[in-house]
C-alpha cells in the first residue's frame, strides 16, 4: 500500500548529527572560565547590593537587583549542570536474559522488547511510517521483539493499519490517566523483559536496540533515553547566499567574511527553536556522572522490572499515607485512641481500592515523574543513562499554536511537580540529583525576573528613573569582566555549538511560563493537550501581543530617552540612554525571533 505524501517527506534523505566529541582540555579551559565568570559574577552583585543601588528609587532598584541575584542562583544550577561530561560505556549487546540481570534466571532465554507506539487522534498512516521503520530493527543475535499500537483513540482505521502491518493492537475503553494511563494499560497486556516508548510520530532507525540494550548488562540500570532529533526543522539559508541574492558579489563576499569570522550563519533556520541538540547533548548528557538523565518519554527503553517495582513502592507509600490521614482524621473527631482492628482493616482496605497502581505516574509530565519516583529509591539504586547517538527521528511543531502548546505542557507539568512533590525534599535523591533536577525546576521559575529585565530599561527610558546611583565608569568595570567571562565560558561550555538563540528563546519563554506558574498556583489542572503533527493554518500573532507591547515601548522608549536627554534636559543621562538601549536593543532582538516565529510560513 503507497502510503500519502506529507509535508516531511522532502526531508526523508536528512541524517542526523553525530554527537559531540568531548574533550579533556576544552572541558578543562570550561571549567577555569566557569569558575572565574561564578568569580566575577559574585563581585559584580557584591558591588550592586553594596555600592550601586538608587535609594531614592528602591522600589525599583531593589526588585531588579533581586532579579539579578535570582538569576545569577540559575547560573550556578546551570554550571553545575554542565561541569563535566562523563558517557557511560554501552558494552556490547546481550544475547540472553541472563546478561542483564544480577542472579541467575530459572530459565535462561532470548532478550524479549515490546516497542509501544503510543497515538490518540494522529493520522493511522503517520503511524504507519514508525512501524515500517520499527519493523526493520535489527539485532546482532535473536531477540524476541514485538510491535504494539496503543490507540487511545479507538479507531477502527488505525486498527486496520495495525493488521495490515502485522503488528498488535491495544485499545481502552477510557482515556484515564491519557498517555501514562495508556502506557500501563499496555503494560497489563503484555511481558517483554523491556519497553521501547515511541510517539506516534516517531521514526526508529535499525540501530536502536544494537546501540542501546548494552547498557542494560548493568543490572541497576532502570531506562536508557535517546536524543531526539527532528528531520522537519527547517534548514535556511547561508548568510553569504542570502546577501548574494540581495547585493550581488559585494553581498555575497560581504557574507562570507563575515562567515569566516563568527562561523556559519543560517537564516530562517529552526524559527521555533526547536533543535534539541543543547538539551540532549550538552544539558541531559551531562547528567549522566550525577546520575540524573531524566526520561523525556519518546526514544527511551525501559526496564519492566524497574517500572513496576518502582509502581509497586509508589503505591504502597501512596496507600499507607492515605491510610494515616484517615486515620488520625477519625481520632480527631471521634477522640477515640482505640480503634477497633475491624475497623482499621475496613480502612486500610478503603485505602487500598481508592489508590490505583500506575507504572507511568498519572501526571501530564509523566516521564519526568516517574524519573523522579525510580531514581529515589536509594535502596534499590536504579540507574538512568542519557546514550549520545540519535537513534530515531521525530515531527517539530510546525506553528506557534502547536510550539505554544507544548510549551505550556512542559512548563504546567514541571512546575506542577515542585508544588506537589518537590524533589529537593524527597527522600531518596542524592545531593547531585537534587542539584540537577533542581536546575530543571528553577529555570521555569526564571519568567519571573525575565519580565523585570524586559520592563527595567523601558521605565528608564520613560521616566528616567534609574535602578543604579549613577552610570558611570565603576558600572562597567564590574559588569563587562563578567559578560565577557560568561561569554567565553558559555562558547567552550556548549563546545560551539550556537547559543544564542536558544538564550533568546528562554528570554521569549516568560509569558508561556508565567500562564503555566498562574495556572498551577491557582488550583487547575494543565490540560493534556497533544501537540498537532500538521502546520495549523494561519499566523499567530494573537499569541504573542506581551512581546509586541514590549517591543514597540521600548523602540519608543529608546526615541523618547534621546529626544529627553537632547533637548528636554530632563533625569536620563548620557552613559544610561546608551547602557539601556543596548540593554533594549538585546531584548528586542530577541522578542523578534518569537515575532518571526508567529507569522512563519514553510511555503
Amino acid at each position: 500500500m503507497k502510503t500519502p505524501e506529507f509535508y516531511f517527506s522532502k526531508y526523508e534523505n536528512r541524517y542526523p548529527p553525530e554527537p559531540l566529541k568531548s574533550s579533556i582540555f576544552l572541558e578543562f579551559f570550561w571549567q577555569v572560565l566557569a569558575c572565574l565568570s561564578l568569580v566575577l559574577g559574585g563581585r559584580y552583585l557584591y558591588w550592586r547590593w553594596m555600592h550601586s543601588l538608587n535609594y531614592d528609587a528602591l522600589w525599583l532598584a531593589l526588585p531588579l537587583v533581586i532579579a539579578e541575584t535570582l538569576a545569577y542562583a540559575g547560573l550556578i544550577l546551570f554550571i553545575i549542570n554542565l561541569w563535566k561530561t562523563k558517557d557511560v560505556p554501552a558494552g556490547l549487546p546481550p544475547k540472553k536474559i541472563s546478561d542483564c540481570t544480577s542472579e541467575s534466571p530459572l530459565e535462561d532465554r532470548i532478550i524479549s522488547v515490546d516497542i509501544f507506539f503510543a497515538t490518540y487522534n494522529e493520522d493511522p498512516e503517520l503511524v504507519r511510517l514508525g512501524i515500517r521503520d520499527a519493523k526493520k530493527i535489527t539485532y546482532p543475535s535473536s531477540i524476541d521483539m514485538k510491535i504494539f499500537v496503543l490507540d487511545d483513540g479507538h479507531r477502527e482505521e488505525m486498527k486496520q493499519v495495525a493488521q495490515e502491518e502485522q503488528v498488535l493492537y491495544i485499545s481502552r475503553e477510557n482515556n484515564i490517566g491519557f498517555k501514562a494511563g495508556n502506557l500501563r494499560n499496555a503494560m497489563d497486556h503484555t511481558s517483554g523483559d523491556f519497553i521501547v516508548i515511541f510517539d506516534a510520530d516517531t521514526r526508529p532507525f535499525p540501530t536502536l536496540l544494537t546501540n542501546t540494550l548494552g547498557y542494560f548488562r548493568d543490572p541497576a540500570v532502570a531506562w536508557v533515553q535517546t536524543p531526539q532529533w527532528f528531520y522537519d526543522i527547517p534548514e535556511g539559508v547561508a548568510l553569504s547566499a542570502f546577501l548574494g541574492k540581495s547585493f550581488g558579489v559585494v553581498g555575497k563576499v560581504l557574507g562570507r567574511a563575515v562567515e569566516q569570522t563568527l562561523g556559519p550563519i543560517q537564516l530562517g533556520y529552526d524559527p521555533f527553536v526547536n533543535d534539541p541538540q543543547m538539551f540532549y547533548d550538552i544539558i541531559q548528557r551531562r547528567r549522566n556522572w550525577a546520575n540524573a538523565a531524566f526520561c523525556c518519554g519518546a526514544g527511551s527503553i525501559h526496564r519492566r522490572e524497574a517500572v513496576m517495582e518502582a509502581a509497586l513502592k509508589s503505591y504502597s507509600t501512596t496507600v499507607t499515607a492515605d491510610f494515616e490521614r484517615t486515620l488520625k482524621k477519625l481520632k480527631e473527631s471521634t477522640k477515640d485512641k482505640d480503634i477497633p482492628p475491624v475497623l482499621l482493616a475496613a480502612m486500610h482496605g478503603e485505602s487500598v481500592h481508592a489508590n490505583e497502581l500506575t507504572p507511568y505516574k498519572f501526571h501530564v509530565s509523566e516521564d519526568i515523574y516517574t524519573s523522579l519516583i525510580i531514581h529515589s529509591d536509594r535502596e534499590r539504586g536504579w540507574k538512568s543513562v542519557l546514550h549520545p547517538g540519535v537513534e530515531s527521528k521525530m515531527l517539530s511543531p510546525q506553528d506557534l499554536l502547536s510550539w505554544t502548546i507544548q510549551r505550556f505542557k512542559y512548563a504546567g507539568g514541571t512546575l506542577d511537580i515542585f508544588f506537589h512533590d518537590n524533589p529537593l525534599l524527597r527522600k531518596g535523591l542524592t545531593l547531585p540529583q537534587k542539584l540537577m533536577y533542581g536546575a530543571t525546576f528553577y529555570s521555569y521559575f526564571g519568567c519571573l525576573w525575565n519580565l523585570l529585565f524586559l520592563v527595567a530599561p523601558i521605565i528608564y527610558f520613560f521616566s528616567g528613573v534609574s535602578p543604579l546611583a549613577a552610570y558611570d565608569l565603576d558600572f562597567y568595570l564590574h559588569i563587562l569582566p563578567f559578560l565577557i567571562a560568561l561569554e567565553l565560558a558559555m562558547l567552550l561550555g556548549t563546545w560551539g555549538i550556537a547559543s544564542y538563540q536558544a538564550r533568546a528563546s528562554y528570554l521569549s519563554f516568560f509569558y508561556v511560563n508565567i500562564k503555566a506558574l498562574y495556572t498551577v498556583l491557582s488550583g487547575k489542572k494543565i490540560s493534556f493537550h497533544v501537540t498537532p503533527k500538521d502546520r495549523q493554518s494561519g499566523f499567530h500573532l494573537w499569541l504573542v501581543w506581551p512581546h509586541i507591547a514590549l517591543i514597540v515601548l521600548t523602540l519608543l522608549g529608546i526615541a523618547y530617552a534621546s529626544f529627553s536627554y537632547l533637548y528636554l534636559e530632563g533625569g536620563h543621562t548620557l552613559l544610561g540612554v546608551i547602557s539601556n538601549s543596548f540593554w533594549g536593543l538585546n531584548n528586542v532582538f530577541a522578542l523578534s525571533l518569537i515575532l518571526r516565529a508567529a507569522i512563519w510560513s514553510s511555503d
